[in-house]
């Protein structure tokens, strides 16, 4: 007579299936929120690059129109941007100061001016930008630039540049992300 075996099925059980399909699924998880913090740190990065360009080329074009930057604090035009994205109309569109269009230096700041502002509130959400006098660009108790302007006749130019990143509810509003110093004082 021949004996029966009791065969021993191999394989997985219906628990080791559900055990490993939470694993995997709390991976992908993990997984799916260090891409989203990529993409946010990619983003802000990618704003702080356009930021610094815009800043800086707005020192350029300060610089290069000397004659302007010697008029005195209360009629320099480049000294006179405040701008907030959000508040009051739209910006304007620019003059055509280039190629055959021809501006004296007063029509080339105000071209400079509108130029910029048009690439600020197309370029940054809740853009701002200020151009002042300042000797304090750094607010210590802030730990963070500050938006205020507290520089004399002979302080140096400050265009400093901000704009809206993700906050929690309730916080204060952005502090500047970008200060260009044109110089140690007066032009």
């Amino acid at each position: 007579m021949r004996l029966l075996r009791k065969r021993v099925a191999a394989g997985f059980t219906l628990g080791e299936v559900l055990v490993a399909l939470l694993l995997l699924a709390v991976g992908i998880l993990g997984a799916l929120g260090t891409q989203v913090a990529a993409l946010r740190t990619r983003q802000e990065s990618g704003l702080m690059s356009r930021g610094v360009h815009l800043a800086a080329s707005l020192a350029e074009r300060m610089r290069a129109n000397a004659a302007q930057m010697r008029l005195g604090d209360a009629i320099n035009p480049y000294l006179q941007l405040r701008y907030q994205a959000g508040e009051g109309a739209p910006p304007r569109a620019p003059a055509d100061c280039y190629g055959a269009g021809r501006c004296d230096s007063a029509q080339l700041a105000r071209f400079d001016i509108d130029d910029t502002v048009a690439a600020l509130h197309a370029g940054f959400p809740g853009g701002r930008i200020a151009v002042c006098r300042d000797t304090v660009v750094w607010n210590d108790a802030g730990k963070a630039l500050a938006w205020e302007c507290a520089g004399s006749a002979g302080a140096p130019v400050v265009i400093k540049l901000g704009w809206h990143v993700r906050r929690a509810a309730g916080a204060a509003p952005p502090a500047p992300a970008v200060a260009v110093m044109l110089g140690t004082g007066a032009p």
